[in-house]
């Protein structure tokens, strides 16, 4: 399986908020991130590199311990709330601060509904609901 590379936009949700409520001020702007990222269906959760979590201005919520692809393990800052955007449809996740690229794991694709196409390295929309995301709740 080749590498799977998709257009991402990351926003700050505090600072949109802060933005609808007025209560950002006029001369300031909705920080955001616009790139490409790769798809890691081996990682849970998401990771953006410190240049881009400054670049958003994303606030620090705590540390976890992350394993890495090369077996060591490290503890690294969560930062969020960040609004994820990929094709079209939009959701709420923390982050995991480490690494040079942004990854999207399995939490952002699964709340977005996404399947991964490994044959045609691509994301498609879970064909049982192809026009919204529809999270499964029991």
């Amino acid at each position: 399986m080749g590498e799977i590379r998709i257009p991402v936009l990351l926003t700050n949700i505090v600072d949109q908020i802060n933005a609808s409520t007025r209560r950002l001020p006029a001369t300031e702007i909705v920080r955001t991130y616009a790139g490409d990222a790769i798809v890691d269906t081996g990682a849970v959760y998401s990771v953006v590199p410190q240049h881009v979590a400054d670049i958003l201005g994303a606030q620090v919520l705590g540390q976890r311990r992350a394993q890495c692809t090369d077996g060591r393990s490290e503890v690294v800052n969560v930062v969020g709330p960040l609004q994820f955007e990929i094709n079209g449809r939009t959701t709420l996740e923390e982050a995991l601060v480490t690494g040079k690229k942004v990854v999207i794991g399995l939490t952002v694709l699964g709340k977005m509904d996404w399947f991964v196409d490994c044959t045609n390295r691509k994301l498609v929309a879970n064909p049982a609901h192809p026009d919204e995301p529809i999270l499964m709740v029991r």
